[in-house]
């Protein structure tokens, strides 16, 4: 495949999973996003789901950041900007079926927390989904550079951004990809492989599920290239999945069926099968 054959599959596809992203269950579309001013914020993420009750509603979860300061940030205007922050790129309630799932998940897995983080920012970040590009097009290894997103962005948005604009962009991009796995190093970065758990690929299916994708296809959507693991990889964890009663897996004469009786309400559920 020749670069721009390359470059006009992956903006097909990238209009492809725009188009399919239902905002009931908590998906954003747009040209807007976090990254203009924060990375994924993985860290902030964890503080708060490790020091809130599970059953925390959204009122809940912003009152401990602002009131309780469990950030430990400096000032109120600081706390109530993270707390937005993070409601962006989370939603930070239970009500929203993205981070409901995700809280799920995530009590489940200690190791798989980053990737899950980087799968739920996706969903509702579209900056972040478009910097997805020079990740999953570089080789192992590869050195990815700040320019690579900016161009990337820029194909998508045209001059949406003023370039300080873009390339602050580009660094949170940076930042976010490496605390997901996906890249290694401080000045300069470099491809890597993230490490890809059951709970990431019961999340990853699910996301693909809720786009509209059914059967084996759920294995080549967007979020499962994100885990950026063989297909025949994704199986086994789908089936460590199914084992460990985070979704329902069948593979049978090549006819493979998912589905999510544990992540997604009856209504949820009805609403998909419509």
């Amino acid at each position: 495949m020749t670069n721009l054959q390359a470059t006009i599959a992956n903006d097909v596809r990238a209009v492809a999973v725009e188009a399919s992203l239902p905002e009931y269950f908590g998906f954003k579309t747009g040209d807007r996003g976090t990254l203009t001013s924060r990375t994924i914020m993985l860290e902030e993420l964890s503080t708060l789901l490790d020091h809130t009750q599970v059953s925390a509603d959204r009122e809940e979860r912003w009152k401990a950041i602002v009131d309780d300061n469990i950030l430990g940030k400096k000032t109120a205007s600081t706390r109530r900007l993270t707390a937005q922050r993070l409601s962006e790129l989370y939603a930070i309630d239970p009500s929203v079926p993205l981070f409901r799932s995700l809280l799920s998940l995530w009590a489940t897995d200690r190791i798989g927390r980053p990737l899950l983080a980087l799968l739920c920012a996706s969903a509702r970040d579209p900056l972040l989904r478009m910097t997805a590009g020079p990740i999953l097009q570089s080789p192992q290894g590869q050195i990815i550079k700040t320019e690579q997103f900016v161009e990337s962005i820029s194909k998508q948005v045209g001059a949406r951004f003023n370039p300080s604009t873009l390339h602050k962009i580009a660094r949170n991009a940076a930042a976010s990809w490496t605390q997901s796995g996906h890249l290694t190093g401080k000045s300069v970065k470099l491809r890597s492989k993230p490490l890809v758990t059951a709970a990431n690929t019961a999340y990853a299916l699910l996301l693909g599920y809720l786009s509209g994708a059914r059967g084996l296809l759920l294995f080549s959507t967007f979020w499962s290239r994100l885990l950026d693991a063989p297909e025949h990889t994704l199986h086994e964890l789908a089936k460590d999945a199914s084992a460990r009663g985070l979704l329902n897996y069948r593979n049978v004469g090549n006819i493979v069926e998912v589905d999510f009786p544990g992540l997604l309400s009856p209504k949820e559920r009805e609403m998909l099968n419509e």
